[in-house]
């Protein structure tokens, strides 16, 4: 069970509960007591994805599907029980799971996570249907708990993250998992309202000054604002950028007397920065950066060519270079699809925290 939930943290989602485990006789057969409990897992995966890769997951600990009819002993069984409110009817998935009100096993667990939840088909309440069961079986609470694997990964000694990276790196993409998984606070780049972006992409020498400056005092604003008001009740703060990003956009994109005075600037504002406990480089590969634009499909982006993106890379790897810290830390996403495959995005979690 164990090896199962750990297989379930790495491939399928973020774990914020566990159940109890719960020995209970089996049912419709003889056979050895059973082991049962329930978790509730966070995921972006459909639930087709949750099905294929639970029976993955069963495969791999020794299950293996008998043709017989009726019920068995077998070394683990994953079953989807909810998700969220669906109600699904295919021929090899059905959820809610058809069993739940006849089954105390299953119903005491969910009850310990998610009592007052309404169950889709039934319209009643989880502890209403665990009050209601005609199932009797004993079933005896377990003293030892499963380890949650979440847990390893302790984001709360960390007060501020910065997620960086070239244009289409996935930084923001990045931001906004690690939110959700370890309730950070959000903090991400207001690009979308700035008006000068689109112009800057049409005629850059004109408008590169107007757009670095407003950029800038953005940055300020919003870093000083959103991370001095620390919200006590999130465990850090993740943000998709960084305030150096500023002055390394601003060199590849101003004339030489323009950066001149937008870096005396900027270095009276640095001072005021809060900087990260840690700073995170994505480094992402030309070609598969202008196919990410590509597939976002921004309308002011279509024009960005290649050796411009080079240059920026170029800017955060000098700037990366002459830093004396131990807090940077680049990780190489060249190969890596972390939105689409949750074990590249647990291999991030693990540079980030040095695990």
């Amino acid at each position: 069970m164990q090896h199962a939930v750990t297989a379930i943290f790495q491939q399928i989602g973020a774990i914020p509960n566990i159940s109890a485990v719960y020995q209970t006789p089996a049912i419709g057969f003889q056979g050895a007591s059973f082991l049962n409990c329930v978790i509730e897992v966070q995921t972006y995966c459909t639930a087709q994805d949750v099905l294929s890769k639970i029976l993955n997951i069963e495969k791999s600990l020794g299950r293996h599907r008998s043709t017989k009819k009726g019920y068995e002993s077998r070394p683990i069984d994953i079953d989807i029980l909810l998700y969220d409110d669906a109600i699904i009817n295919k021929a090899h998935l059905q959820v809610p799971h058809p069993e739940i009100k006849h089954r105390k096993f299953v119903l005491q667990p969910l009850v310990d996570l998610i009592a007052e939840t309404v169950h889709p088909v039934f319209q009643k309440t989880l502890a209403t249907l665990l009050l209601d069961t005609q199932d009797n079986s004993v079933i005896e609470k377990q003293s030892r708990k499963l380890a949650n694997p979440q847990k390893e990964y302790d984001f709360s000694r960390l007060n501020y993250i910065a997620i960086e990276g070239n244009i289409g790196a996935g930084k923001t993409s990045l931001c906004h998992m690690l939110s959700r998984d370890f309730n950070a606070k959000l903090i991400l780049e207001r690009f979308k309202d700035n008006p000068f972006l689109p112009k800057f992409y049409e005629d850059q020498q004109r408008y590169a000054f107007p757009l670095e400056m407003s950029f800038l005092a953005d940055r300020y604003q919003q870093l000083l604002e959103d991370i001095t008001q620390f919200d006590l009740f999130n465990q850090c703060v993740v943000a998709d950028y960084d305030a150096y990003k500023s002055l390394i956009f601003a060199k590849v994109t101003l004339q030489e007397e323009e950066y001149s005075l937008y870096k005396k600037l900027f270095h009276l504002m640095h001072k005021e920065f809060p900087k990260p406990d840690v700073y995170v480089y994505l480094y992402q590969n030309t070609e598969r950066l202008l196919e990410n634009i590509k597939k976002r499909g921004r309308s002011f982006e279509k024009g960005i060519e290649a050796s411009y993106l080079q240059k920026i890379n170029d800017g955060y790897l000098e700037f990366i270079k002459n830093q004396h810290s131990d807090t940077i830390k680049i990780i190489d996403i060249s190969e890596l699809d972390f939105v689409e495959n949750r074990k590249d995005y647990v291999l991030i979690l693990d540079q980030i925290l040095g695990l």
